[in-house]
């Protein structure tokens, strides 16, 4: 069921992206993605992992660097973390998708945050759109723990 679900989730992102690919707009300061959104109150990502200790859902706004996009699609991308670690980012309802030349750039998104677990399937499916080699897609083996932005919209700063 779960395969299925992948399945389909797929081929509905990538029938979306065939609509869309033309349309996305490349990764220059004050360019906005779904809806539009200010710098104003955003925490980073350190802040947030505090936020999050304490409680189980953020909702607001996290600015960080973009550190590694979906390269099939543009469907997610991943946010540094002082301590390595990264910030997975999807956009609401595969509504809108990033450009490629969003990696290395500052950027504030908004939306709801929470822990979560990946499973090592979703894990090995996020690192095939990344462009992963399959030898660092098969060293995937276990389910991982980590923050999960749910966002409305992207505001690239700089």
């Amino acid at each position: 069921m779960k395969k299925l679900a992948l399945i389909l989730l797929s081929l509905g992102c990538s029938l979306a992206t065939l609509a869309q690919q033309s349309e996305i707009r490349p990764a220059k300061p004050g360019a906005t993605y779904g809806k539009t959104i200010s710098a104003d109150n955003a925490i980073n990502t350190a802040a947030l992992k505090l936020a999050l200790a304490t409680d189980s859902v953020f909702t607001g706004k996290v600015t960080g660097k973009v550190v590694e996009v979906c390269t099939a699609k543009g469907c997610f991308m991943k946010l540094e973390q002082a301590d390595g670690k990264t910030v997975m980012v999807q956009f609401k309802d595969y509504a809108y998708f990033m450009p490629k030349s969003i990696v290395g750039k500052n950027v504030v998104v908004e939306g709801k945050a929470k822990v979560k677990e990946t499973s090592v399937e979703r894990l090995q499916h996020f690192a095939k759109d990344a462009g992963k080699s399959e030898a660092e897609i098969g060293m995937i083996k276990a389910p991982q723990k980590d923050i999960g932005i749910m966002a409305d919209g992207v505001l690239v700063v700089q």
